[in-house]
């Protein structure tokens, strides 16, 4: 069965929170299923390993996840506008799926989370977009036919799904915010469908 990666990387909860309500939306589609993958965290000593599978959580994303998906959804927490270290590393290295052009045509999506509400949920998402057009791939944000982005009184964009999680990261997903998480899970799940019938 085709499926959608859901790759991310969560420091506190949040953004996993999120993937998992993307991932809800994308079974809610028949025929295609979500993998939800998150990626080791980097340090700036040398000498730091990870483990090879993490305690709890979603296992770590492989190259073959993300060569072989139907979809992309791609979720990090604001750092300073921009993605997390992680993730970037991550992406850093799919130079080899860019070179055989593996992820071309595609569709994509992309979701954040942050500790102030003006925090940077937008240039984060845009700047996670780069990288995925880059790949050649389709990017899928919010249409604003979801009536959640104009009642939301936190995060929610036309550029992804985001989540204003507080200083303290103990605010609680609103309901606004986990439809249009759920949204566009299923907006990415449906434009997968439709590409790959006509590729058929």
């Amino acid at each position: 069965m085709p499926y959608i990666l859901v790759m991310y990387y969560s420091r506190y909860g949040a953004t996993e929170k999120m993937a998992q309500l993307i991932g809800r939306g994308i079974e809610q589609c028949r025929g295609i299923e979500a993998r939800l993958r998150t990626v080791p965290a980097v340090s700036a000593g040398i000498e730091t390993r990870v483990d090879p599978v993490p305690s709890t959580g979603a296992v770590y994303c492989s190259e073959e996840d993300l060569r072989h998906c139907a979809g992309l959804a791609l979720g990090s927490p604001t750092r300073f506008g921009n993605m997390a270290a992680p993730l970037k590393h991550f992406i850093d290295q799919s130079g080899a799926l860019w070179s055989s052009g593996a992820l071309i045509d595609k569709p994509a999506a992309v979701f954040t989370s942050t500790a102030s509400l003006h925090g940077g949920q937008e240039s984060t998402l845009l700047t996670m977009v780069l990288p995925l057009i880059h790949h050649g791939m389709l990017y899928c944000g919010i249409p604003y036919s979801e009536a959640g982005l104009n009642t939301t009184t936190g995060g929610g964009t036309p550029y992804g799904a985001s989540h204003h999680a507080g200083t303290g990261n103990d605010k609680a997903i609103s309901a606004q915010e986990s439809e249009l998480c759920i949204a566009l899970g299923k907006r990415l799940a449906r434009t997968a469908l439709l590409l790959g019938s006509d590729s058929d």
